[in-house]
């Protein structure tokens, strides 16, 4: 069977994915158009093909213990000069963020692996451009501003030519998402 590449993430919910997918092809992303606007829990794995069972069994558990957070993205930040990436910061949600990469990377499941980088939950907009353009997008994006409930992670493979897609969505356990403010569902991009 062979092996696949696969990854989990959190999706970055409508209208602010598409928003950031399109920011990220208009400032010279090639790959933009192939990644759907995420938080990452799992990068890029590459497994067995007959060891999938098991990965949807182990997501399902790590899903199943997981409960409903309030995410809000604000502002930019970058890995640069360590990594040629420019980032919309993850402000709240990353605390829930790193607990469910670490029970999806548990040493005992089928995904265990080490990280090439620490853990930083984030949304990527900009990777590998010119550094012009890494710096437009860090401006233009600095005002970005979008909250939602998060209410589970989603399980994806790439295909053979490149692109990302979502093969399952595995909700929280839990039914109850703590109380934002009365801003839920907003984002914007402020002018600055």
């Amino acid at each position: 069977m062979g092996t696949v590449t696969i990854g989990v993430s959190i999706a970055v919910p409508e209208p602010h994915g598409s928003l950031l997918q399109e920011r990220r092809a208009g400032f010279g992303d090639a790959a933009a158009h192939g990644i759907p606007t995420h938080v990452t829990l799992l990068p890029p794995t590459e497994v067995e093909a007959a060891g999938l069972p098991a990965v949807e069994a182990h997501l399902t558990r790590v899903a199943a213990a997981g409960r409903p957070f309030p995410m809000r993205l604000s502002g930019t930040g970058t890995f640069r000069p360590l990594s040629p990436v420019v980032y919309v910061r993850v402000v709240e949600g990353a605390g829930a963020c790193t607990w469910l990469q670490q029970r999806i990377r548990d040493a005992s499941g089928p995904l265990a692996r080490e990280l090439q980088f620490p853990y930083h939950p984030h949304v990527t907009v900009a990777h590998g451009i010119d550094e012009a353009a890494m710096d437009r997008a860090f401006a233009e994006l600095a005002g970005f501003d979008a909250e939602w409930p998060c209410t589970g992670f989603a399980f994806y493979e790439q295909g053979s030519d490149g692109v990302w897609r979502k093969l399952r969505e595995y909700p929280f356990g839990g039914s109850v998402v703590p109380p934002q403010g009365s801003h839920l569902q907003r984002g914007t991009i402020a002018s600055r």
